[in-house]
């Protein structure tokens, strides 16, 4: 199975420069181990399982909760039966086609 996460998670209490809060985000996806892109407004992480997608979810919050004291979060699934791997091949599939 492929769980597909776009997400974007940051703080609303932090003024109008988060970059800090998100690099923080960042390493904590990045500690996970699952393969994941940043984007100007986004990330987006590819796991096994929606238990594992969840999980990237709790450690992106656990990364800002212990000094901002609000967070807001935006999160949408694509959830296959296939193998691991649709990140690159959603992209190269409209790429091969431009």
């Amino acid at each position: 199975m492929s769980v597909l996460v776009n997400f974007a998670i940051f703080p609303t209490d932090k003024g109008t420069s988060i970059s800090p809060y998100v690099a923080r985000v960042e390493r904590a996806i990045r500690a996970l181990g699952f393969q994941s892109q940043l984007g100007p407004m986004s990330t987006v992480v590819e796991t096994e399982t929606m238990a594992e997608a969840l999980r990237v979810l709790q450690a992106s919050y656990d990364a800002l909760a212990e000094d901002c004291t609000r967070v807001y979060c935006t999160a949408t699934f694509d959830i296959k039966q296939s193998p691991m791997g649709r990140m690159q091949a959603k992209v190269q599939s409209v790429e091969s086609k431009i």
